[in-house]
């Protein structure tokens, strides 16, 4: 049998194919596997050490997954950065991970260049994708090193940032494992076994959406370890999307509901042109999925469209398509060696059918929030975790959710944090108070709405609406300013200062079910 693991399988057949880029480049396992030994090397040689942390602002192509691979095999935290952030956002991530390298692309050249100036990260640990001021061709990463495989080589991790107690994005971090890099750990096989997913088999992996997102980034580097070549989008199209399964067969992909809106656009004419019968198993979660556009999807591509249910943090519960038509609007039962709990707010196990906050715990896994001990602890009950939503458990083991965390936005599968806008626009001296929610939005699934309180005799006009807008956009990416800005004399908190924030959302719901 063929060994998995992308250093095993380059050994055994270097001229298989792992990643085609978007332009169509192909990088094989043997030339896959040769940069991140050499980029792996250089990176030791900068200093770093197992349990360091490096960076990217990278889009989508082949440099992702050759740094992932170069970093993790010498046990480094890879965090990589949304890149729609702006350079105060990233330099906020540069110092809170403590990197000691950053690598950027030129599209991001201005932002990168901010971000590293800010951060006061050493020049040397600087490379750049193109040309970025201030930083190092990556070509010079590894120069003279050899293609082997470094010494003492142990097993790394990502570090993905999601939201703080404060409104800062928090790091999510593991403790390292000491595993050999060449050992592809079981839970990674598992997870993909339960798409019905196995090693080599003919698999084509499609990625359309950004590697910055956890679920994405794993997919990919899961897909190459697995021996299925990865196909990278670097901006995602719908009908793209569509000639790339003809041409490659592609078998599986990883979706948002967003993606499955854009497709079900397309005129019919453009949808039957294509062969899409190659797909095995469209995976998607991320973000809640209207029933309609679900059951549109299955009667398109077929029972091969698979919901699961997950974080971050962990998991979880997935459904495939089949089930799914018997309990409509259910995001399926725990996997093999994940645990899923209704628990109420002193701890208790509620039974089927009542509503609850719902607890996971993914096998013996643990993860701490970086520099936030006191969500860490807030997030759990005894070895569960919960992410704050509110869901029941049918009598055969089925999750529901019937609300989301109270406040987090999901828009077109991205997590958008309030609190984090709120302290930005808190800062404007127009402001007295203000709140920001999400409302319907037909496409993206909800979009930000802001609610403002002026400060005292500032008038509510569309000319205060413009200044503050302009003002967030210096602070915050683009993807979290508010689309509009209501005016209310007060905001609606208790005398203890609790906000309510579901009084003020609601109205903007009150002609439509909100899908959760």
């Amino acid at each position: 049998m063929a060994s998995i693991g992308l250093w095993n399988i380059a050994r055994e057949r270097p001229d298989l194919v792992a990643i085609i880029g978007p332009d169509g480049t192909e990088l094989t396992y043997g030339e896959l596997a040769a940069a991140t030994n050499r980029y792996a090397r250089g990176l030791r040689a900068l200093g770093l050490k197992p349990g360091d942390s490096i960076v990217f602002l990278l889009p989508n192509g082949s440099e992702v997954p050759v740094l992932y691979f170069a970093a993790t095999q010498i046990g480094l935290y890879v965090v990589a950065v949304n890149w729609h952030l702006v350079g105060p956002e990233v330099a906020y991530i540069l110092r809170d991970s403590g990197a000691k390298a950053f690598v950027a692309h030129e599209r991001f050249a201005e932002v990168a260049a901010a971000a590293a100036v800010e951060s006061g990260l050493d020049e040397r640990g600087r490379f750049a994708v193109g040309r970025v001021p201030g930083f190092r061709p990556l070509a010079e990463l590894g120069t003279g090193q050899p293609d082997t495989p470094p010494e003492e080589r142990t097993t790394g991790a990502p570090m993905l940032y999601t939201s703080g107690t404060t409104g800062r994005p928090k790091g999510v971090r593991r403790a390292l494992t000491g595993q050999d890099p060449d050992q592809v750990p079981p839970m990674a096989a598992g997870f993909f076994g339960f798409f019905g997913l196995a090693p080599f088999d003919g698999h084509v992996h499609l990625c359309g959406s950004p590697l910055y997102h956890t679920a994405v980034l794993n997919f990919v580097t899961i897909s190459v370890q697995l021996g299925h070549p990865a196909v990278l989008m670097d901006r995602w199209d719908p009908e793209r999307m569509l000639a790339l399964i003809e041409r490659y067969r592609v078998t599986h992909t990883h979706m948002v509901p967003t993606q499955f809106h854009r497709l079900l656009a397309l005129p019919p004419e453009v949808r039957s042109r294509y062969d899409v019968s190659s797909l095995r198993a469209a995976i998607h979660g991320a973000a809640p999925c209207p029933v309609q556009t679900k059951r549109r999807m299955l009667d398109w591509w077929g029972p091969v469209v698979i919901e699961y249910y997950a974080a971050t943090e962990g998991g979880g519960t997935v459904i495939t398509g089949p089930d799914w038509l018997a309990k409509p609007g259910s995001v399926g039962r725990p996997w093999p060696g994940s645990v899923v709990r209704i628990l109420d707010e002193q701890g208790a196990q509620l039974p089927p059918g009542e509503p609850g906050l719902v607890y996971l715990r993914m096998g013996t896994s643990t993860f701490e929030y970086h520099h936030d001990p006191e969500k860490t602890r807030s997030a759990r009950s005894g070895d569960l975790f919960t992410l704050g939503d509110i869901g029941y458990l049918d009598p055969d083991g089925y999750l529901f959710l019937l609300d989301r965390k109270a406040d987090v936005i999901i828009s077109g599968g991205v997590n958008i944090y309030p609190a984090e806008i709120e302290s930005e626009l808190a800062c404007h001296p127009k402001v007295a108070d203000v709140a920001v929610f999400g409302v319907p939005h037909d496409d993206w699934g909800e979009e930000i709405k802001a609610v403002v309180q002026p400060a005292d005799g500032v008038p509510a006009t569309p000319d205060l609406t413009a200044e503050l807008l302009t003002f967030a956009a210096t602070r915050l990416a683009k993807f979290k300013l508010p689309r509009t800005i209501d005016y209310l004399p007060t905001l609606p908190r208790d005398p203890n200062g609790k906000l309510h924030k579901r009084t003020l959302r609601a109205p903007y719901w009150a002609d439509r079910e909100r899908v959760i």
